[in-house]
């Protein structure tokens, strides 16, 4: 049941799109007539700021309506290869530049939080801010203690009750479009909101930011990548975080990083090594990586170094969801469509029962076109978009857990793009793909998978007789009240159950010894030869008994 405060809300988004004017955003011929219906539905409301343009319309729109539609507007600003100019230059005063709220306020929050006046904690406290953006805004200031440099961040006064009015809204919408259109089975309006509402929710607890960076900071410790700032524990709550303030210069500021020599074109590929990293290495990943988050530091522009900040939104892969990328990664960099089919099959993006020839001839029809083109020119949102419209046909399904890395996937290549415009997307990612796809098959990673598991193993072991009887006996009970036939082939298998569990014991200390001999481990290797030569001879005895 529709509630008043969804009402509300819906009724403003209705006389925002009005009073600014956006359905000029839609060509003439595209209008839907409902439009016309719901304008006169609501001839009180004129169309106002006339006197702007159709992109400061849209960005001042998505500013009106609070930080979800913020944040669409910020992944925006970084597709200039999708965006005309006018539109994507708007939209990027979005990344960092949202009115601040007062001051006042913020020093009332720092106190409330930190249980502590300003005074007592902090040097120089700016309450003007040096930043403001959707969810927070940040200030400058002292540490008493050792005279470092902070920043305060602090979250907006009530922002929770308005993401959670329009999480409410749009869980309606996704409700109703799960029930009435025929593509929500496909696109999983419901599954897809409920990530995102999990994501935008967890950004408005600091603590967990702070975690996110403690993290990611020294997952890139000492490397030429990619710089997270320190996390002052101590001094972080819910609602305020403080940590290392850093100089740099905004990644959007092309002008500035030319005038002090910054090399682009390697400043660009690390930043698609860095993302890779990430996303294969670390299975995690900072996830809103749009031109207001990122620097580069001012210190030697001919070997540059990104430095990221707000760490609010990361994203986590499993061993399959990394191994599935990287396959299909490569077979689009190989050109193999046949493999692109097959894995969406595999992995259940498309039904199992989608003919693989024919998925397969519908990709190469529409991919064979973009590739003809050099690699640098292409651009992976566009194969993207194609691709999913030509698994639409085949009731291809949105994956939920993977909406953050195509969103990050997207303003890495937007930024990348921006630095250095010849920038190969695929021909930088290639080798590190390649690299990670031979490093999971190599024999040092089976043995390193295997040596983390042996003190698992070994804490189970002396569990294994008591389990193998446990599932015996159960097993009998049941063969014996269905097939009573059988009894005397049960007999046959109990003999023999303590010759395979021995067997079992048996290969699982050689396999251990052979991996420890072939790591150079010589010792453990013949203490693992020993239980496996006396486990073989009792398999041996109980078998041929």
């Amino acid at each position: 049941m529709i509630k008043f405060k969804e009402l509300a809300r819906l009724y403003t988004l209705n006389k925002t799109f009005i009073e600014y004017g956006l359905i000029e955003l839609v060509p003439t011929e595209h209008r839907p007539i409902i439009y016309s219906f719901i304008r006169i539905c609501f001839f009180w409301i004129r169309q106002k700021h006339k006197h702007l343009s159709l992109a400061e319309r849209l960005r001042f729109s998505l500013q009106s309506l609070g930080p979800i539609y913020i944040k669409l507007g910020q992944m925006l600003s970084t597709r200039r290869d999708i965006l005309p100019p006018v539109y994507a230059d708007q939209l990027a005063y979005l990344q960092d530049s949202i009115p601040a709220f007062c001051g006042e306020l913020a020093t009332q929050e720092i106190e409330r939080s930190l249980g502590k006046p300003i005074k007592e904690l902090f040097l120089n406290f700016d309450k003007k801010a040096l930043a403001s953006a959707s969810i927070a805004q940040v200030h400058t200031a002292t540490l008493i203690a050792d005279n470092r440099e902070v920043v305060i961040k602090v979250i907006r006064p009530n922002i929770k009750k308005t993401i959670q009015a329009d999480l409410q809204l749009m869980k309606l919408i996704a409700q109703l479009m799960q029930r009435f259109l025929k593509e929500a089975d496909r696109l999983r309006p419901v599954e897809v909101l409920h990530e995102y509402e999990k994501t935008i929710l967890d950004e408005l607890n600091l603590m967990r930011e702070g975690a996110n960076a403690i993290q990611l900071r020294r997952n890139f410790l000492n490397s030429k990548l990619l710089y997270i700032p320190e996390i002052y524990s101590d001094l972080c709550t819910q609602n305020v975080l403080v940590m290392e303030r850093i100089y740099g210069i905004p990644v959007s500021d092309i002008a500035a990083l030319k005038a002090q020599g910054t090399n682009l074109k390697l400043l660009a590929e690390r930043g698609v090594e860095a993302f890779f990293s990430q996303v294969f290495r670390d299975s995690f990943f900072h996830a809103d990586m749009h031109p207001g988050n990122v620097f580069v530091s001012y210190e030697h522009p001919e070997d540059p170094l990104w430095i990221g900040i707000d760490c609010g939104i990361v994203g986590t892969l499993n061993n399959e969801d990394k191994r599935y990328l990287a396959e299909n990664f490569l077979a689009f960099f190989h050109r193999d469509y046949r493999q692109v089919a097959q894995l969406h099959i595999d992995s259940g993006w498309v039904p199992e029962d989608t003919p693989v020839e024919e998925f397969e001839f519908a990709i190469r029809t529409v991919c064979e076109p973009i590739f003809e083109k050099p690699l640098s020119e292409i651009s992976f949102a566009a194969v993207l978009v194609n691709l999913f419209n030509t698994a639409r046909r085949y009731n291809m399904k949105v994956q939920p857990q993977l909406v953050l890395l195509q969103k990050t996937l997207l303003y890495v290549e937007g930024l990348g793009r921006q630095l250095y415009p010849q920038l190969d997307l695929w021909d930088t990612a290639k080798p590190f793909l390649e690299n990670w796809a031979k490093e999971q098959i190599s024999p040092q990673h089976l043995f390193n998978t295997f040596k983390k598991k042996i003190p698992f193993l070994l804490e189970k072991l002396p569990e294994l007789p008591e389990l193998i009887y446990h599932n015996l006996a159960n097993g009998k009970s049941i063969q014996k009240q269905q097939l009573l036939l059988m009894n005397s082939l049960n007999q046959q298998q109990n003999k023999n159950s303590k010759g395979f569990f021995y067997a079992a014991i048996g290969a699982t200390s050689t396999l251990v010894a052979t991996f420890a001999y072939l790591q150079g481990d010589i010792q453990f290797s013949i203490f693992a030869t020993i239980p496996a030569f006396f486990a073989w001879i009792l398999a041996w005895r109980h078998i041929n008994r």
